[in-house]
């Protein structure tokens, strides 16, 4: 659940405490050294990403194949209270898969069908696209082949930095109600947090309830999970993990009210291990027919080795394996859960950082899936431009409707800020390609025929996101 952004805030000093935080809910006992990682590795591995500053702070749940758990934590919470079980992350898309098992449970009691028109369940007056006479069902939603575009392009943010606070199910009703389908329903996989927000607020308003009402009664309520929840409680707050951008600084947390069931979840280690033990053994948890159903294979995607069962995505390894997962990520948190229901294990990992920890979580889940190297640090040489060069990137330049870098002179510095904030410095490594120091991003700039900037290009995690000149 995350829009592509550029991170322009220098790295600043960490609050909080740095160390290793064993806390085992239950000691494991037999653990198979060929697909289970000793705790000393587990703690290697959050210890070097940490110490890497490739995250502010990790903590970890694992479910092993005997039933009992391990939990390790290490970081900073960026507050006085130490990262531990019981600290709080945004879960951000996770909260997909609350959805998804949401949408199974009603199905399995008989109050909605997986194959009923998503229409059925929005005020009326609103028109969802059809296209070749197929309407776009619940399934279609969850499975992530509706043919909704990723986001709505309605979505203008008053805030950047919490940028779906403003935008609500009106809007996304509104979108979805004048958009023309490009492909036929169902034939294409294509992740859509505008889809999933609607099969939350279609089956909210199913019931008449707000989202988190709805989640409670089919799935936090039954597995006793009082930690996750879309509004804070006090105590919550009292326990969050502050997110940070790439560059290590504390951002705003998201509020996800429009499009809540694609990522508004909040949750701790705690409470996700016991969402994790139903998940990786159904028969003997509640709503025990909802789980199976959500696991089951229904859409595949451009990747063979990858299929989406509701909402949950269904890898294939190359050994032979299958990992069932889903990951997370809001402005300053990235998470991870996945399990091997044939061993019965699996693993939760929730970060406070805008960094990846997917590689991670498979990692914890089949040892044979190897960690991502660390980024590589390319040595770049700056050089200087004249004044007169410089201002001809002077700019407002639009990445998306919510995004925008605007780009100044002064003196002999080319600047660039984020919807008006977070100003630092883009240094020159040819005339028009720049780089910046405070994270690992560059910037190259387009021209016409004729030599007239045009437009910019943001290359920055292995992306490169085009933004054409508007002022």
């Amino acid at each position: 659940m995350r829009p592509f952004r550029l991170t322009l805030l220098a790295t600043i000093a960490l609050a909080g405490t740095r160390g290793v935080a064993q806390q085992p809910t239950q000691q494991a006992t037999a653990i198979d050294p060929r697909v289970a990682l000793s705790d000393s590795a587990i703690r290697a591995v959050i210890k070097e990403r940490v110490d890497a500053k490739r995250s502010s702070g990790i903590a970890v749940g694992i479910l092993d194949p005997d039933g009992h758990t391990r939990v390790f934590a290490y970081g900073t919470s960026g507050t006085s209270r130490p990262l531990d079980a019981n600290s709080v992350f945004e879960i951000g898309s996770i909260t997909k898969t609350f959805t998804a098992t949401t949408l199974a449970d009603m199905a399995a009691k008989g109050e909605v069908m997986l194959d009923d028109p998503v229409a059925k369940y929005l005020p009326s007056g609103s028109k969802v696209p059809s296209r070749n006479g197929r309407e776009i069902t619940l399934v279609d939603l969850a499975t992530q082949s509706s043919g909704l575009p990723r986001m709505p392009t309605n979505f203008h943010p008053k805030d950047p930095t919490n940028p779906y606070a403003d935008y609500t199910e009106q809007q996304a009703i509104d979108f979805v109600s004048s958009y023309q389908l490009t492909r036929d329903v169902g034939a294409e996989y294509e992740y859509s947090n505008l889809g999933m927000g609607l099969l939350g607020i279609a089956l909210a308003r199913r019931e008449g309830v707000s989202y988190e009402d709805l989640v409670r009664k089919h799935v936090l309520d039954p597995f006793g999970m009082t930690d996750t929840r879309v509004v804070f409680t006090p105590s919550m707050k009292e326990r969050l993990a502050l997110g940070h951008d790439e560059a290590g600084s504390v951002v705003s947390t998201w509020d996800i009210p429009g499009l809540a069931g694609a990522g508004a979840l909040r949750s701790t280690v705690n409470d996700m291990l016991k969402y994790l033990a139903a998940n990786v053994d159904p028969s003997h948890a509640p709503l025990a027919p909802a789980l199976t159903m959500a696991h089951v294979k229904r859409h595949g995607t451009n990747n063979p080795n990858l299929n989406l069962g509701l909402a949950w995505h269904i890898l294939t390894t190359p050994s032979g394996g299958s990992v069932t997962w889903h990951n997370g990520g809001t402005g300053g948190y990235r998470t991870f859960i996945g399990f091997d229901d044939a061993r019965h294990a699996g693993v939760v990992v929730l970060s406070n950082s805008n960094t990846s920890v997917d590689d991670i979580g498979l990692h914890f889940v089949d040892p044979r899936l190897p960690l991502a190297p660390a980024p590589t640090k390319v040595a770049r040489t700056e050089i200087a431009l004249t004044p007169q060069v410089l201002d001809r990137y002077v700019g407002d330049y639009e990445l998306a409707p919510n995004f925008h870098i605007v780009i100044t002179r002064e003196g002999n510095a080319l600047l660039g800020t984020r919807q008006l904030k977070d100003k630092v410095q883009l240094f020159a490594a040819k005339e028009d390609a720049f780089f910046l120091k405070v994270v690992d991003a560059q910037v190259t700039f387009t021209k016409d025929s004729s030599g007239n900037v045009t437009g910019l290009v943001l290359h920055q995690n292995g992306q490169d996101a085009p933004g054409r000149k508007v002022k």
